[in-house]
């Protein structure tokens, strides 16, 4: 690694997630639709000794203890390097957050080690970094066609959600899956259309623990999105409007009304290679 390598950690977002069973060890089985946006944290990898800096609006809702999983990433692949995490997204937000921190660090260093998923469920799909349908645990990932663009506005009320807690709350586990087989989307709308028959499971346990999840959808569907939805484990909301134009002009009036929230647009990332 002879210069610094720069790399997008874009967020995820789980278009659906259902659940739909619970192993004996205690883990959930997930059915997800999963796309990834263009904006996101930003990692920078370096030569030098194995260390992480820290910098953006959000990075200081973390620490660089070892056991971040940009370091650990990077102690997976078997390398030293200096480590930079520009923090552009909300922590523990559902959209990726760590996994995806963690899977920029491994392509920074053209590292794709097996068992990438002790680092998190979601590292293996974002590693990934294309529209997927993931399975299981995490680990069975079905790579999608390309989709059509979406026109996406995100809305988090500004405070982090536990993962576990949410999970914990859900009353039901043995949901059904997404309907079958999974057809093709010739347009936005085709796929809107399935999205609307599709769920996440976890956003009615979500907004029991947090109401403010439940505002958040409200603003979205008052600006007129086609589709409005909790992505993950919450507490980022997501919204689909028809254009760019339609979904920056809702950023803007959502986000001049609610100065706590966190409120951005954007469309789908190009696939990794």
């Amino acid at each position: 690694m002879p210069q610094p390598r720069r790399e997008l950690a874009p967020a995820k977002l789980n278009l659906t997630l259902h659940v739909t069973g619970r192993r004996p060890d205690g883990y959930h089985l997930l059915d997800s639709l999963v796309v990834f946006l263009a904006l996101g944290d930003v990692v920078t990898v370096a030569p030098g000794p194995l260390s992480l800096e820290l910098s953006g609006p959000f990075a200081k809702g973390l620490t660089a203890e070892p056991d971040n999983l940009c370091l650990r990433a990077a102690r997976l692949a078997g390398h030293e390097a200096r480590i930079t995490l520009e923090k552009n997204l909300p922590v523990a937000s559902g959209i990726g957050g760590g996994s995806a921190d963690a899977a920029a660090v491994l392509r920074a260093l053209d590292a794709r080690p097996e068992g990438s998923e002790v680092l998190g469920a979601d590292v293996p799909v974002c590693l990934a970094g294309r529209p997927t349908r993931m399975r299981g645990l995490g680990e069975i990932l079905d790579p999608l066609p390309p989709l059509p663009q979406l026109h996406v506005l995100l809305v988090n009320p500004g405070r982090g959600l536990s993962t576990p807690q949410v999970f914990q709350a859900l009353q039901r586990r043995d949901n059904p899956p997404m309907p079958e087989p999974m057809p093709g989307f010739p347009d936005a709308a085709a796929l809107i259309d399935f999205l609307r028959r599709c769920r996440n499971d976890l956003e009615a346990p979500a907004i029991r623990l947090m109401p403010e999840i439940a505002a958040c959808l409200a603003a979205i569907r008052d600006q007129g999105a086609q589709l409005a939805r909790m992505s993950g484990s919450g507490a980022t909301c997501f919204g689909l409007f028809a254009s760019a134009a339609q979904a920056e002009a809702a950023r803007t009036r959502i986000a001049g009304a609610n100065p706590g929230w966190w409120v951005a647009a954007s469309g789908l990332a190009p696939a990794n290679p």
